[in-house]
């Protein structure tokens, strides 16, 4: 299972993600693809982001059970802990 969701995000790649994935909630998609079909999914999702963001979980043999990554001006941002991801948040801008 894998699901996406955008803000700000251009119509184009809105609709584009429509394609492949069931959007449950406002720029909230869902699907369950292999990891390839993911990937290319994602290539999208980079290509045409623009000035939005974006975040992408998906299943994954970790010990959390699952996988992220994210693309775009978002404050939050993956990061790698002794084998775990976390969150980590850019500081506002203007402090």
């Amino acid at each position: 299972m894998m699901v996406i969701v955008v803000e700000s995000a251009p119509p184009r790649l809105r609709g584009r993600l429509a394609a492949w994935l069931l959007e449950v909630r406002a720029g909230v998609f869902v699907g369950d693809y292999s990891a390839r079909t993911r990937e290319r999914i994602w290539e999208q999702v980079e290509a045409y982001i623009e000035d939005g963001d974006a975040v992408m979980v998906w299943r994954a043999p970790t010990d959390q059970g699952y996988a992220f990554q994210t693309v775009g001006h978002n404050r939050r941002v993956p990061v790698d802990f002794d084998g775990m991801t976390l969150v980590q948040f850019r500081p506002e801008k203007g402090k």
